[in-house]
């Protein structure tokens, strides 16, 4: 008798599992960065400046002859730290706002979605440039300046997903019940809410990083010698046509992270999409 081993299809999702396992395998690098470097980020080797990938050195070194495996391993530390911070206050603004306004509506409502309009309105580079200037270089402030550029959307997502579950029976019937604002905000809604959520912060994070390098790319980042792959790949472009390997690993070390990002979002969008579940249930009758 042959037995056959059905895969469930949630995990068949080629980009759900393929996003999860880059993005796994950057936090693993991140965290344990004192493990896999094998050289001290701020080593100089002069004798071996601009040496490609070796036994010793794995993706070669830089115009010191700093290891790059190594600043690549612990500019991910400084890169998802940024990133994670950025995406919990925006995502925790945003949601906030996002289900305020839903609920309410009316004039609240339009205040606070006009206000996130204004921020929607801005270009999120120049916005974040803005911000960086004001308060200065510093993990903290860089992480500031991506949330206060990307609280809006989150907002926006969360309002139309509240829209359409205040009306719903449940949470009717816990109004009937004489239930408070609060907790029919908090208890029947938001829980009901977290799929886009998931989802956006998922792909918020990609974006996060992104603007972070983009940061260190302009000099509005981090100051060296923090090892962040945005000024890493900066600093490249001065002798990207002898040494082109320098920006090559930052830029590769950028690509890979946020693509794992995107392909994580993309997947729990499926997964967590209602009328793919619904879809699913259907043919399975």
């Amino acid at each position: 008798m042959a037995i056959s081993l059905r895969v469930p299809k949630k995990l068949r999702n080629v980009s759900l599992i393929l996003g999860a396992v880059i993005t796994l395998t950057i936090f693993l690098l991140a965290v344990f960065a004192p493990q896999v470097a094998t050289h001290a980020v701020e080593q100089i080797d002069m004798a071996n400046r601009f040496s490609g990938p070796t036994w010793e050195h794995w993706l070669g070194t830089d115009n010191f002859g700093r290891d790059l495996w190594s600043r690549m391993v612990y500019g991910a530390r400084i890169s998802l730290s940024i990133a994670l911070t950025a995406v919990a206050v925006s995502a925790l603004v945003g949601t906030v706002v996002g289900l305020v306004s839903g609920y309410f509506g009316g004039w609240v409502d339009m205040l606070l979605m006009r206000i996130a309009d204004i921020f929607l309105g801005f270009p999120a580079i120049v916005l974040a440039l803005a911000i960086v200037a004001a308060l200065g270089p510093g993990v903290i402030n860089v992480a500031v300046a991506i949330a206060v550029v990307a609280w809006a959307e989150y907002a926006r997502v969360v309002r139309a997903a509240t829209l359409v579950l205040r009306e719903q029976v449940y949470v009717q019937a816990a109004r009937s019940l004489g239930a408070s604002h609060t907790r029919v905000i908090f208890r029947e809604i938001l829980p009901n809410a977290l799929g886009p959520i998931i989802v956006l912060s998922s792909l918020g994070l990609g974006t996060a990083i992104l603007a972070e390098s983009a940061l260190s790319f302009l000099g509005f980042g981090l100051p060296p010698p923090q090892p962040t792959w945005g000024w890493t790949l900066s600093y490249g472009t001065r002798f990207l046509r002898d040494e082109p390997w320098l920006s090559i690993v930052s830029g590769a070390a950028i690509m890979i992270t946020v693509l794992g990002f995107n392909l994580l979002g993309d997947g729990l969008r499926d997964v967590l999409d209602p009328r793919q579940l619904s879809r699913g249930g259907a043919k399975s009758k």
